[in-house]
């Protein structure tokens, strides 16, 4: 999906406002794993998570559009969006679907966003984005893009050059630019590492779509997983996914609330559901070869204050 010349022009976007996040090995993690693995703290940007990274290149490709962008999110695509919108002078409306997070919603404000709550879940409040953009004369902003990619990769990159002997890395899958950024930088670099999805077992869309090989919707996305609660997966992204995936790992919301316990006691940092459910896929994964070296995605660590009361205090 991008070149070396893409991943550099990002790279001097990113930069300034986005320092390289850390990669640490947690020996008491990896006692719980059995396994060397990395941690890539993506909860170490401005806005508390990866998707910073898309935001600012996309915004830096289409900033001449000053009518303003809108887009709809669970939140850190949002936060992604206000923050560059803020950086380079462009107004940046948000639609969220109801119940979101209120923390997430308040960042995204508090970056400058105009909030708008509209619909169901995710795909009700992407459909609505689409009216409001032909009503307003807005340029709607899609939630998976090449540009985005670009900038997502930009970790990917990092991280290759923190841990250089990585044989596998599990990624989240949302609307899949984390997933197709790593399997990218994966092919750029000609390393061998294994691109593992992981999702969640109420939310299946993508792990169907790799199972029959094209793209699957579903009506439903049953997951407190909101990085991940995905009902239809993005064509492209799915084509990419099918190219550059070597499995696909889903788990239970339990198993996610566990690996959320697991790094809060073994790194002391709190991660949001969807920067948890990493751990979560390599621990399920079977497959996984005995002592490969691996890496999982913390992607974001916005987590609630009411949810983490409840997460810390335990079953």
């Amino acid at each position: 999906m991008i070149t070396h010349e893409d991943l550099d022009a990002a790279v001097r976007v990113v930069r300034p406002h986005v320092p390289v996040t850390p990669a640490y090995r947690w020996p008491l993690l990896e006692r719980i794993t059995g396994t060397p693995t990395w941690v890539k703290h993506e909860n170490a940007t401005p806005t508390g998570a990866f998707k910073v990274r898309g935001g600012l290149v996309y915004m830096a490709r289409t900033k001449a559009s000053r009518r303003g962008v809108i887009t709809a999110t669970r939140g850190n695509h949002g936060q992604s969006l206000a923050y560059a919108g803020r950086a380079y002078g462009v107004p940046v409306t948000i639609v969220v679907p109801e119940g979101n997070s209120p923390d997430k919603n308040a960042a995204m404000e508090g970056f400058g966003a105009e909030l708008i709550v509209h619909g169901r879940d995710f795909q009700e409040a992407r459909e609505h984005v689409a009216r409001l953009a032909e009503e307003r004369g807005l340029h709607m902003v899609p939630s998976f893009h090449r540009d985005l990619v670009a900038g997502v990769a930009t970790y990917a990159a990092e991280l290759h050059s923190q841990a250089p002997e990585l044989d596998v890395v599990y990624v989240p899958v949302g609307q899949g630019s984390g997933l197709c950024a790593n399997i990218a930088v994966r092919d750029l670099l000609g390393r061998p590492t294994e691109v593992v999805a992981v999702g969640a077992e109420g939310a299946p869309a993508h792990a169907l779509s790799f199972a029959a090989g094209r793209p699957v919707s579903t009506p439903e996305a049953a997951t407190f997983v909101d990085g991940v609660a995905t009902r239809v997966p993005d064509e492209e992204a799915v084509a990419v996914m099918l190219r550059g995936a070597a499995r696909f790992v889903q788990v239970s919301d339990e198993a996610t609330e566990q690996a959320m316990r697991h790094l809060w006691e073994t790194t002391h940092q709190m991660p949001e559901p969807a920067g948890a459910i990493a751990l979560a896929g390599l621990l399920a994964d079977t497959d996984r070869p005995a002592g490969a070296t691996a890496a999982v995605i913390m992607t974001g660590g916005n987590c609630d204050r009411e949810f983490v009361q409840r997460l810390v205090a335990g079953p």
